[in-house]
């Protein structure tokens, strides 16, 4: 499925190609921002915790939200490099800050309803021990901190790799061939971020009864429960 994790990367990589296009205009900065960021709203909502219902209406909002801030950072910043190099060296939209920026903002505007309800904890027989805020946050952190991950290898790697290969005479001689090589480079560097960014925190994370509200710390025995953050 287009916004599982599996589908991730083959549904991911075009998108990727576009964004690291040269000679990028405003315009096609934000095309492609706005695709991109579509693509990870609907993957963050499809890989959420969904253990309470969330009605249509929450899910256009935060897309609203999520992609109307993520192509505003990628505007501003694109337009704040051109003054500041150092900036723009450091976040500008097709840098990892500026993708990181922007992916944080998505996870938590995607995910937001997680913070006003809460998400479900289990103790250690799997039964559910209540709903809780606390464990909806460090949910929420633990996601945006692969978000952050993500596009680290996504972004460095293919300039480098590329900057070598089109020195080679086989690519002087076949500049056509830059663009699919390119894509290949980035469908690697795509299948090499992705699990390692959702390998940080495992799927079932685990948090001390004492953390969360005291209504739950006093609904269990156990010293510990776990919640499903999302991927």
């Amino acid at each position: 499925m287009p916004f599982r994790m599996s589908g991730y990367i083959p549904f991911g990589t075009p998108i990727v190609v576009g964004l690291l296009l040269p000679n990028q205009t405003l315009a096609s900065t934000v095309f492609w921002q706005w695709l991109n960021q579509s693509h990870n709203a609907c993957v963050n909502y499809a890989n959420r915790n969904a253990s309470k219902p969330s009605p249509t209406s929450k899910f256009i909002q935060g897309y609203l939200g999520a992609v109307i801030s993520a192509v505003s950072i990628a505007g501003h910043i694109r337009g704040a490099a051109h003054t500041d190099k150092d900036l723009g060296r450091l976040v500008a939209p097709e840098k990892p800050g500026g993708f990181a920026s922007a992916n944080i903002c998505n996870v938590v505007l995607m995910r937001h309803t997680e913070l006003e309800e809460g998400i479900d904890v289990l103790d250690n027989n799997g039964n559910i021990v209540g709903s809780s805020r606390v464990a909806a946050k460090h949910a929420l952190l633990e996601t945006a901190l692969t978000r952050v991950v993500l596009p680290m290898p996504i972004l460095v790697l293919p300039p480098i790799i590329m900057s070598v290969l089109e020195k080679t005479s086989l690519l002087r001689s076949r500049p056509r061939m830059i663009l699919p090589v390119q894509s290949l480079v980035c469908l690697a560097a795509f299948g090499l971020a992705l699990p390692l960014a959702i390998s940080l925190f495992p799927q079932m994370s685990e948090i001390e009864t004492s953390q969360l509200e005291p209504e739950i710390a006093m609904a269990t025995t156990s010293k510990t429960v776990v919640y499903n953050k999302g991927l």
